[in-house]
C-alpha cells in the first residue's frame, strides 16, 4: 500500500512540467497568431482579457482560416443534422438480420439523444479550433443524472498530461484557480486551509490555485467498492498548501478524452498541426501588410521636396496655389518620383493568404463554391475533391480516433445506468464496431462507389456484346447491399436479402406454372387440329388428360 500525500501528487505534477515546458514557447506564440485570448497559460489569467496578447494579428485571415477549418470539420465529420456515426457488430454478418439492424438503429438514435442533451456539440468546435492551432484539445467527462454526462473543453495551458507504455493517454494535472467562497461550498470549510477558511470570511472572491490530478491508481483493488480504490485515482488539493487533500476520490474510466495529431515517436505531445505548419506563412504575410501599407503611404501622402525658399513654409495641395520654379525648373514634387509597385505587392499578398488558408483545408470546405465560380465541370469537381481528401484523410483519421474515445466512454456510462435496450441474443456479448458515415468519411469511398459503378457497367457491357452468360458474373444483391453500406443508406429503406431470395423464388414458380399452362394450351390445339372434332380425336384428348 503506498501511501498518497499531496507532496506526492506535487512531485508528479512537476515530472509532467518538464515536456510541456519544451513546447510552451511554441504553444504561446501560436496562441498569439492565431487564436488569442483562449489560453490560460498563467492561473491569474481568469477572467482577464489581455488585450495584449491580440496585437500580433494585424490581419484577419489566420484567425478565419481557423475558423473556416473549425465550422469545416464540424459540419463535414460531426454535423448534428446528419447521422454522422452508425454502429455494427465486430465480425458479425448483419445483412440478413432485421433485429440486429434494429437494434443498431435505436442505439444510435439514443446515442445521438445523449449527444444532444450534453450539449457536446458546442463543444466539439473549440475542441477543433485547438486541434487546428495546437495539435491537441481535451474533453472532460463527468457523469450527470440529467443528462448522462457534462462535458468541457479544458483551456490550453492549464493542465499536462502523460501516457503508458501503450502510448494511451492515463495521467492528467490540471492547476485553475477558484474563489474561496465556491472553494469551501464545494469541498466543505473543514477541509480548506487557514487561509481560504480567512479570506472566506473576509473575501470570499479571492482566488486559489487548485490542482486536480487524475492518475492511475497504484492502490487499485477490484475487491474493493470504494472509490479511493478504483482504477484512477482523483485528488483536489491548494497549490499553496500540501498538509491535506481538499478531496480524494476514484474513477473507473478515464474522466478525458485527448484529440492529437501527428505524434513523433515517443513524444509526449503532438508536433504537427495547421497552425504549426501555416506560422511562417502567416508572419511573412504581416510583413507584407506592413510593407503594403509604407507603400500606400508614400503615394497617399508623399515627401515633398523643392526650392530652398519654401522651407518652413505649409505648401498646400489645392490646385488653385500656383508656386515659382527654381533656377531648374524644378518645382515642388514627391521625393519618390518611381511609384511603387503596389498591384504586384497586393497579388503576392493574396497568394500568400490564399496559401494560408490551404492549411486549413479551407479549398476543401468550400471546393463546390469556389470551382463553380471558375467554370469548372462536376468531373473536374470530383476529381479535385478526391484530391484533397487524400490530404485530409490523415488529420480525419485522428479526429476519429479521438471520437472513439469519446463512443467509448459514453458506451461504459449506458452500461453503468443501464439505458441501453436488450440486445437480441444472437450477438449478446458481442463487441460494438462504431462506423463513421459523416460529408468528409463519405467523400472518402467516393472512390470505392465510383470503382462499383464503373465495373458494374463493364461487366453488363461484355455480357450484352460478347457473351450473355457473363451477367451471371455479378451478384447484384451483393453490390446492392454494399452500395447502400458505402452510401449511407438507411437500413431500412432495403429489403434483406432474404426476402428478395424468397420474391424470386415466387416469380420463378408462379412463371414455371405459366409455361406449364401454356403448353398444355398448345398441346389442346395441336391434338384438335390432328383429330379435328371427331370421337377420335375427343377419345386422344381425354386419354392425355385435356
Amino acid at each position: 500500500m503506498i501511501e498518497l500525500t499531496p507532496k506526492f501528487f506535487e512531485i508528479r505534477r512537476n515530472e509532467l512540467d518538464a515536456p510541456f515546458n519544451f513546447i510552451k514557447k511554441d504553444l504561446e506564440e501560436l496562441s498569439e497568431y492565431f487564436y488569442p485570448r483562449s489560453v490560460k497559460f498563467l492561473t491569474s489569467d481568469i477572467n482577464k482579457t489581455n488585450i495584449k496578447r491580440n496585437k500580433k494579428i494585424i490581419d484577419s485571415t489566420p484567425v478565419i482560416a481557423l475558423r473556416n477549418f473549425a465550422s469545416g470539420m464540424m459540419s463535414g465529420a460531426t454535423n448534428p443534422a446528419q447521422n454522422w456515426f452508425k454502429f455494427k457488430i465486430r465480425n458479425y454478418n448483419m445483412e440478413n438480420d432485421s433485429d440486429v439492424k434494429n437494434w443498431c438503429s435505436s442505439v444510435e438514435k439514443l446515442m445521438r439523444d445523449v449527444f444532444n442533451s450534453s450539449k457536446i456539440y458546442t463543444k466539439l468546435p473549440f475542441v477543433y479550433k485547438q486541434l487546428g492551432t495546437f495539435g491537441f484539445s481535451t474533453l472532460s467527462f463527468e457523469s450527470d443524472f440529467d443528462d448522462v454526462f457534462i462535458v468541457k473543453v479544458l483551456p490550453m495551458g492549464s493542465y499536462r498530461y502523460a501516457k503508458n507504455y501503450k502510448g494511451t493517454i492515463d495521467t492528467l494535472f490540471r492547476v485553475y484557480s477558484e474563489t474561496a467562497k465556491n472553494i469551501v461550498e464545494r469541498f466543505g470549510i473543514d477541509n480548506v486551509s487557514n487561509a481560504v477558511k480567512q479570506s472566506y470570511k473576509n473575501t470570499p472572491q479571492a482566488y486559489f490555485d487548485i490542482v486536480h490530478a487524475v492518475m492511475p491508481n497504484p492502490n487499485f483493488d477490484r475487491s474493493k467498492i470504494w472509490a479511493k480504490n478504483k482504477k484512477f485515482i482523483s485528488v483536489y488539493y491548494e497549490l499553496s498548501s500540501l498538509n491535506n487533500f481538499l478531496s480524494v476520490s476514484g474513477f473507473n474510466k478515464f474522466p478525458y478524452v485527448v484529440f492529437e495529431s501527428e505524434v513523433n515517436g515517443e513524444d509526449v505531445y503532438p508536433s504537427d498541426s495547421p497552425a504549426i505548419n501555416a506560422l511562417p506563412d502567416v508572419k511573412q504575410l504581416f510583413i507584407m501588410i506592413k510593407e503594403e501599407a509604407k507603400a500606400l503611404k508614400k503615394i497617399v501622402s508623399p515627401q515633398y521636396r523643392g526650392p530652398a525658399i519654401y522651407k518652413d513654409k505649409k505648401i498646400s495641395s489645392s490646385p488653385d496655389i500656383y508656386l515659382a520654379d527654381d533656377e531648374s525648373g524644378n518645382g515642388v514634387r514627391p521625393v519618390h518620383e518611381i511609384p511603387p509597385q503596389i498591384l504586384q505587392l497586393e497579388n503576392n499578398i493574396s497568394n500568400m493568404k490564399n496559401t494560408i488558408k490551404e492549411h486549413f483545408y479551407n479549398d476543401l470546405f468550400a471546393m463546390i463554391l469556389n470551382t463553380a465560380e471558375r467554370g469548372r465541370t462536376a468531373t473536374e469537381v470530383n476529381e479535385l475533391k478526391e484530391e484533397k481528401m487524400v490530404l485530409l484523410a490523415p488529420l480525419l483519421l485522428q479526429i476519429h480516433s479521438g471520437l472513439n474515445n469519446v463512443f467509448e466512454w459514453i458506451f461504459d456510462e449506458f452500461i453503468q445506468t443501464d439505458i441501453l435496450p436488450e440486445a437480441p441474443k444472437q450477438i449478446q456479448g458481442g463487441e460494438i464496431e462504431i462506423e463513421f458515415v459523416s460529408t468528409l468519411a463519405q467523400a472518402q469511398k467516393v472512390q470505392k462507389i465510383s470503382g462499383m459503378e464503373r465495373f458494374s457497367t463493364f461487366a453488363i457491357n461484355m455480357a450484352n456484346s460478347v457473351d450473355p452468360m457473363l451477367r451471371y458474373k455479378l451478384n447484384a444483391s451483393k453490390i446492392i447491399d454494399d452500395y447502400a453500406d458505402f452510401a449511407n443508406i438507411d437500413p431500412s429503406q432495403l429489403n434483406p436479402t432474404e426476402y428478395v431470395e424468397k420474391m424470386r423464388e415466387q416469380q420463378l414458380k408462379k412463371q414455371a406454372q405459366q409455361e406449364q399452362l401454356q403448353a398444355l394450351q398448345q398441346g389442346s390445339e395441336m391434338i384438335k387440329n390432328m383429330g379435328g372434332v371427331d370421337a377420335f380425336g375427343a377419345n386422344l384428348a381425354e386419354r392425355v388428360g385435356l
